[in-house]
């Protein structure tokens, strides 16, 4: 262990040290003793206490990583000492000085508040949140007002979910309509009222006929060729269509990339790991802020409307996140506690789910299994509540047309044969598969550009993949469709009136009415042609969603996914239809299918178990996922063939690694501990603590309660720039008393400097005063305030004993060496600590941080796998 010594007398030839210890004959004398963390209810109690800390973060705003300078002149700039001792204690006395009768007692100075980029912790936010209710709950018989607070603060939560259920579903209707009508203006506008989109411009015509995608062709609609003069039928016309589609697409990713490196860089990407992060206790300030959410929610349409591979429903994850940020900001209860926030941020995450596919109990089971990671019973209900409201309000806007939340309807309930269990499984192993290609790829793609200077020129990257995939994808008339309008067409069943080419079939039997029934028929040439197209669009989308996610634009892998598992279910369904219908006379199909074969196989059904696949297969979801492609399909009859795909996706999926938003987190380095695996680490605490290149444990940074100077912790927080330091009885004797955070020093090394040099400029305060923050002592005007003179009136006496007495946590988390590292991965994992002490024999041996845990498991499953 290594401990501070020698800081009492400093040499000549250090003019930082001269400067620090101008008088060394009466700091060889300064005691520096730890003392008790105060209880919580003083905190809450002190009326002056919030402005404390405003005042205190106003000092140290301008902590960039350099420590406080506490020289100064004046009496008390090197006589002043420090301690941390409380006499009150109980562990230990401090020896008798002739400064003893000088002893301020510095408090108010610990911080609610986290550091960006920073770990919360859990138990100390919830228990400040336990005594801050029972305190407002004792005093609501005290007047009207406590009373009206009382209650203010018990539905304060249910009043927060409905606001952000309320703007999440405002958001989804207003981004869902802006995204379908401008990625309409790429191929026409609109002529009696531009601010239609194409199925809309229609919906007044009385002459609407269908091409082979089954898009509207109307009157009222107007190409860009006809608005121009063209034939339609020329090649002049053609190739006008291809420039202004590819103009449209490059100025809408332009724009959009643009304002978002410029404006808001958090904006990109989906944000659903970055989510998992923050609502596991990491502190990203600017993540949900205002612009963020502003930016993202107008770069989801552009993003999307320039037809790049990308969906805008995982987006709305941390959409949701952003409006959940914003409103508990209205609620002291979940805006001063960052535990309490990530309730609502949990709920908040369930309803970008149900907002964006009308999947409300999917919402609450993916924030449950995939997302969340304290999920209390209470937050059950009120996200229930949150993605009830959100789905309402999205079925009130009806952005999808079609008179209900369902975002991909099946209008058939045709019940499925048994035989069919096996291309659903092929079709789940096809799912992993996809889902491991994509995801080795992908990463080593956001690797290599993180090393090459692809990665410099982030909008010329977007602007080029704007470029190829207009270029590529105009030729085929299925992927100039959005990728919604593409899936809703892959699903759906054919009608008798339908005449696009997926529904071409040969068929012998007359139709006489529009009601019939369909039967199954040999596939005609608009089939074939449709499946070469498909095919082409299943390649072309495999390798572009690889090189676009990750861009910095906006971007959603669940569309994505979703449309490209469509595909390839729709080409497995239509060709296992046709096997089916050619090969009657076998003994496995001749019961299911029948004599008329009426129904055998539906090609919409393996469309919507391909895309349940191919999305579990990237992100590893289960339960959840099957619940919402149940959702929004509508289709509760298939719920057998959906779990069969999604469990086997996973199977085969997490036979070669991880899903996507786990090596997303892992490739950002966010300090993100997986609650869900188990690992088998033989070893004991003591052993982690252990350097494995030196086989011994590694050297500690302690502060003894007990004969440190304000220059040895200024040196020591110099030199040892850690996040929290534990302190011991001695360093004969290491016996843990807690432990004191670096940035409560730096508060008081930063406050005290500060003291000096208004004791000079200020001669009304001209005698000592206690190390409270600065904005206690003076007005708005700058002048002492009646409040900051009566607080320093409590250390006028010349103080050269700082006694830091509220700054100790003395209720540190301690561990043997002999303790598992199942048990150690526990504590972190359901305690939520960010550090914990690990001792021998009552003796301090080292310390584990989050940090630590997480390498631990790392090595851990390396280790597994080569084993393997």
């Amino acid at each position: 262990m290594a401990s501070p010594s020698g800081g009492g007398s400093s040499s000549n030839n250090n003019p930082s040290e001269r400067k620090l210890t101008r008088d060394t004959s009466l700091d060889s004398h300064a005691r520096f003793n730890l003392s008790p963390v105060p209880s919580v209810e003083d905190d809450e109690d002190d009326g002056v206490g919030h402005e404390t800390h405003r005042g205190l973060n106003r000092i140290n705003q301008d902590d960039s990583g350099e420590e406080a300078d506490v020289a100064g002149s004046g009496p008390s700039g090197g006589t002043t000492t420090v301690t941390l001792y409380d006499k009150n204690d109980g562990i230990s006395s401090p020896p008798p000085s002739r400064h003893q009768e000088q002893v301020t007692n510095v408090t108010y100075v610990v911080r609610k508040h986290y550091e960006n980029f920073e770990t919360i912790d859990w138990l100390k936010d919830l228990m400040r949140n336990r005594i801050r209710h029972r305190n407002t709950r004792a005093h609501r018989r005290d007047g009207w007002k406590k009373r009206f607070a009382f209650w203010f603060d018990t539905w304060s939560g249910w009043i927060c979910v409905l606001l952000v259920g309320v703007s999440a579903g405002l958001v989804a209707g207003f981004v869902d309509i802006g995204a379908k009508w401008m990625s309409h203006w790429r191929t026409g506008i609109c002529a009696p009222a531009f601010w239609l989109n194409r199925e809309q411009c229609c919906w007044g015509s009385r002459h609407v006929e269908f091409d082979d995608v089954h898009n509207e062709i109307c009157e009222y609609w107007k190409s860009w060729s006809d608005l121009f003069g063209f034939n339609e039928l020329s090649a002049s016309a053609w190739f006008l269509q291809y420039f202004m589609f590819i103009f449209w697409s490059v100025v809408y990713a332009a724009f959009i990339v643009v304002l978002v490196v410029g404006s808001a860089p958090y904006a990109s990407g989906s944000g659903i790991p970055e989510i998992k992060t923050i609502l596991s206790g990491f502190i990203m300030y600017g993540y949900l802020g205002k612009w963020t959410f502003i930016i993202k929610s107008i770069g989801m349409i552009f993003a999307t409307s320039a037809g790049l591979i990308v969906g805008k429903e995982g987006p709305f994850v941390h959409i949701s996140c952003c409006c959940g940020n914003l409103f508990s900001k209205l609620f002291p209860k979940y805006g001063q506690n960052e535990a309490r926030k990530r309730e609502i941020l949990s709920a908040a995450a369930a309803t970008g789910v149900s907002v964006a596919f009308g999947a409300p109990i999917g919402g609450i089971l993916f924030s449950l299994e995939e997302i969340s990671y304290y999920f209390p019973y209470k937050t059950l209900w009120r996200t229930f509540f949150c993605c009830m409201i959100g789905a309402l309000v999205v079925r009130t806007i009806n952005p999808y047309g079609n008179g209900h939340e369902i975002q991909f309807p099946v209008e058939y309930n045709v019940p499925w044969a048994t035989f069919e269990v096996v291309p659903f499984i092929g079709l789940g192993a096809l799912g992993g598969l996809w889902g491991t290609l994509f995801i080795k790829t992908n990463i080593r793609w956001l690797k290599y550009k993180k090393t090459s200077r692809i990665g410099q020129y982030p909008r010329a990257e977007v602007i080029l993949l704007t470029i190829i995939t207009a270029l590529v994808c105009f030729p085929n008339h299925y992927l100039r469709l959005t990728m919604p309008e593409l899936i809703r067409r892959l699903v759906g069943q054919c009608h008798v009136d339908d005449h696009m080419d997926l529904c071409d079939y040969e068929r012998e039997i007359p139709i006489g009415t529009a009601s019939a029934k369909l039967y199954a028929a040999v596939a005609g040439p608009g089939i074939h042609r449709a499946l070469w197209q498909l095919l082409w669009a299943l390649i072309v989308q495999i390798t572009l969603v690889i090189f676009t996610i990750g861009t910095k634009v906006p971007s959603g892998l669940i569309i994505p996914s979703i449309s490209i598992g469509a595909i390839a279910g729709r080409i497995i369904g239509i060709i296992t239809e046709q096997i089916a219908y050619r090969n009657q006379h076998l003994a496995i199909l001749r019961h299911e299918c029948g004599v008329s074969n009426e129904h055998c196989v539906t090609p919409g059904l393996y469309a919507v178990v391909g895309a349940c696949a191919f999305l579990g297969g990237v992100s590893r979801m289960t339960v959840s996922l099957v619940v919402i492609m149940s959702e929004v399909t509508g289709g509760l009859s298939y719920i057998v063939p959906l779990m069969v795909a999604a469990l086997t996706a996973k199977w085969v999926g997490d036979a070669f690694g991880e899903g996507i938003y786990e090596e997303n987190v892992k490739l950002s380095g966010y300090p993100y501990l997986e609650n869900r695996e188990s690992y088998r680490l033989t070893r004991k605490a003591g052993e982690a603590i252990v350097d494995k290149r030196t086989g011994e444990v590694r050297p500690l940074i302690c502060i003894v309660q007990d004969g440190m100077t304000i220059y040895q912790i200024d040196k020591l927080i110099r030199q040892h720039p850690h996040s929290i330091y534990p302190v011991v009885l001695s360093t004969d004797f290491p016996c843990i008393v807690g432990q004191i955070l670096r940035r409560d020093l730096l508060a008081v090394l930063k406050s005290r400097k500060t003291q000096l040099t208004y004791e000079q400029s200020k001669p009304v305060l001209n005698r000592k005063i206690s190390v409270v923050s600065m904005s206690n002592l003076l007005n708005k005007s700058g002048q002492p305030s009646s409040l900051g003179m009566r607080r320093a009136s409590l250390a006028l006496q010349a103080s050269r004993v700082l006694q830091l007495h509220k700054l100790v946590d003395r209720a540190p988390i301690l561990v043997t060496d002999q303790t598992p590292m199942e048990a150690v991965i526990d504590i972190f994992r359901k305690l939520g600590c960010r550090q914990l002490f690990v001792t021998k024999n009552g003796r301090l041996q080292g310390i584990l941080t989050r940090k630590d845990i997480i390498r631990l498991m790392h090595e851990a499953n390396v280790s597994e796998k080569m084993e393997h």
